[in-house]
């Protein structure tokens, strides 16, 4: 082929077809070679494997070969050939996996002494592998283990089977007293987890019955009404029944628990009122909110509260505008809580609602400190001192040395290397984050810039966006909020009278712009539409329904802004209400609304009952703000977006 193109063309534009056909040469070659090792391992040919780990050898991604070999029987392997990938990987984003994974399958096993050398080379765990990690540590001696953890002993919603693991492991620690045993004890209790609670009890003596907590269950009501009060056993079933009969009928509990409690000692009592307050707290998408469930925490002041009961306690507290209950359920959160952006925020909202000149003065202080950061407290508190928000520093450029060293960061080499050859997603993914994070340790924002500016220009925005938000000290707004379509969103969104600012803040949450985007519920496309919306939209604007049209942008943009638009007018013309609405659904979002008394819409957003929805609507408001001054609208205030909410009947 080349010879024949020699023939006729001069020999500078020989050499550039050359490197263009050698170039397209290589990443089929890397393309067929990674794809075929990696059937090779979901096949299971270890033999056919160890050829492409002798073929791939210098290649950026020549170490996945191995790493396949390594993973396909991971809990059987030596700690040592883990400890040799590492070392001939170091840092990188396989090596830290692979060791991350193999204690994990240690821990299963409870093999922690082949476990404890790994440990060193695990430097970015999830929650499952840090308490993997921490249950290694402890069986080598630490004794600073149960300190540290001190939130996963006393949690009791979801968590990782080896955090739970965790927390049976410490049952036999020396470290934690017979309050600690009784705070747990009755924790999950009120939870209703009844085998965790009887292995609790044992530590501390008591004796607690399987069948009993049985009976309790299936009757809770009945069991109150004649219950004996005169043993820590009988106190423990009281807390249990509570629970229950709060989980199944929360009236009842209200109108029995003060009845219950009498008689009892003050820290059972306590006890009672807690586990009224705790489930009321946790259901509320099935009981609503209740000013009673704030009342029962209240008076369970003094008794511990775990993490998770605390923030409940601050949740129902911000809800119903109770800024004393406020300050006392920031004041029981544990430290890393408490120096969280968003309890400093809360603290300061609370301690303004005071007459003193020194609260307020405190609150001052907050807000000014929260007021430097870029996040959605950090705008809310730039509000509370009057300051708008604008776009100037935010546009550093990355430098030419910093694209020059991109080309030669092996990390991001290999993530560019997946992308080209279109690998699995998880894959490219686990290696650009990688790369990332690898750059922000070295406060290295020059080399994010690149990356990020090479993403976007490649059409990559999701990872464009995941690269520019981890910057430090130099942002680019443009990378990290970028505008694609934006034709279309302008011209839709003002079609269907909303603004663009906040169709685009919905968008990047929704999609980060990919286009092929599907949720595993079926929502589709930049605006992630359920099939069911688009068909009912399409009706209402004239149309037939294409299944295939959700897939087409301008359509998906089409559909998507003037469904936003209608629910914006069902929901009080309210844009807080309504990306609640679009997340959740609009009558969830009618639900959630104050029904005596209208709040200020950051109580509103703190307080909605589902995780997702209520970081969802903070990342859209925030989202809004920032594109709001790139579609030339001026310095932004967080606020403009988040009126007050109003009842739930009000129009």
């Amino acid at each position: 082929m080349l010879k024949q193109i020699f023939k006729k063309q001069n020999y500078a534009q020989l050499i550039a077809l050359s490197v263009a056909y050698l170039g397209s040469t290589t990443a089929y070659a890397l393309e067929q070679q990674f794809n075929d090792a990696m059937r090779a391992a979901n096949s299971g040919n270890t033999e056919l494997l160890q050829q492409y780990k002798v073929a791939m050898q210098n290649d950026a991604l020549g170490y996945y070969p191995e790493y396949w070999i390594l993973n396909q029987n991971l809990a059987n392997q030596p700690a040592s050939l883990i400890i040799n990938f590492a070392q001939r990987y170091p840092n990188s984003a396989m090596a830290e996996k692979l060791a991350a994974d193999y204690v994990e399958e240690k821990v299963k096993q409870a093999d922690f002494l082949t476990a404890q050398p790994v440990l060193q080379y695990v430097s970015n765990a999830d929650r499952a592998e840090t308490c993997a990690m921490a249950q290694v540590r402890a069986k080598s001696g630490d004794p600073l283990v149960y300190a540290e953890f001190k939130e996963v002993w006393l949690t009791t919603d979801s968590q990782p089977e080896s955090c739970t693991g965790l927390g049976r492991m410490m049952l036999s620690s020396p470290l934690l007293t017979a309050e600690d045993r009784q705070q747990r004890l009755w924790a999950q209790l009120r939870a209703g987890q009844s085998g965790q609670a009887i292995a609790t009890a044992q530590t501390i003596g008591q004796s607690l019955s399987l069948a009993q907590l049985n009976a309790i269950q299936s009757n809770p009501l009945q069991y109150l009404w004649t219950a004996p009060k005169a043993t820590t056993v009988d106190h423990a079933y009281l807390v249990y029944a509570m629970g229950r009969l709060a989980d199944s009928d929360l009236n009842s509990a209200f109108s029995i628990v003060k009845q219950t409690a009498a008689g009892t000692p003050d820290n059972v009592q306590k006890a009672l009122f807690r586990a009224v307050g705790y489930v009321g707290g946790t259901t509320v998408m099935k009981n609503n909110f209740n000013r009673e469930v704030l009342n029962y925490l209240d008076a369970s002041y003094g008794l511990a509260f775990s993490p998770e009961e605390a923030e409940i306690y601050a949740r129902q507290a911000i809800r119903f505008s109770a800024w004393e209950s406020l300050i006392r359920a920031i004041n029981v959160m544990n430290v890393n809580q408490q120096q969280e952006d968003r309890w400093q925020y809360w603290l300061a909202r609370a301690s303004e609602q005071r007459g003193d000149r020194s609260s307020k003065k405190a609150a001052e202080e907050i807000y000014k400190r929260l007021a430097s950061g870029g996040d959605y407290h950090n705008l809310l508190a730039r509000d509370r001192l009057g300051q708008l928000t604008s776009g100037s520093n935010s546009q550093a450029q990355p430098s030419a040395q910093a694209m020059q060293r991109l080309n030669q960061d092996i990390h991001f080499r290999r993530a560019f290397a997946l992308r080209e050859i279109d690998a699995p997603a998880a894959y490219i993914n686990r290696e650009w984050n990688w790369a990332v994070r690898q750059a922000y340790l070295k406060h290295d924002d020059d080399l994010i810039l690149a990356a990020a500016k090479r993403a976007l220009d490649m059409g990559w925005h999701d990872r464009a966006i995941y690269a520019a938000d981890r910057t430090t000290n130099k942002h680019n707004y443009n990378y990290r909020y970028p505008m694609p379509h934006q034709n279309y969103v302008v011209s839709h969104s003002q079609n269907a009278g909303i603004d663009p600012a906040w169709a685009y803040g919905l968008m990047r949450q929704e999609s980060r712009f990919n286009t092929g985007a599907r949720s595993h519920v079926g929502a589709g496309g930049l605006m992630q539409i359920m099939p069911d919306t688009a068909k009912l939209v399409a009706r209402k604007m004239g149309e037939s329904y294409n299944p295939a049209a959700l897939t087409d942008m301008n359509t998906n943009i089409r559909y998507g802004t003037y469904y936003l638009s209608t629910i914006q007018n069902q929901l009080s013309n309210s844009p807080v209400l309504a990306t609640a609405g679009y997340n959740a659904g609009p009558n969830r979002a009618r639900r959630w609304q104050p029904e005596y008394q209208a709040i200020a819409a950051d109580q509103y957003t703190e307080t909605i009952p589902l995780l997702e929805t209520r970081d969802y609507v903070k990342h859209v408001m925030t989202n809004a703000t920032y594109y709001g001054i790139l579609l030339g609208q001026g310095a932004q205030s967080i606020g403009k977006r988040m009126q007050q909410i109003p009842l739930r009947n009000a129009q």
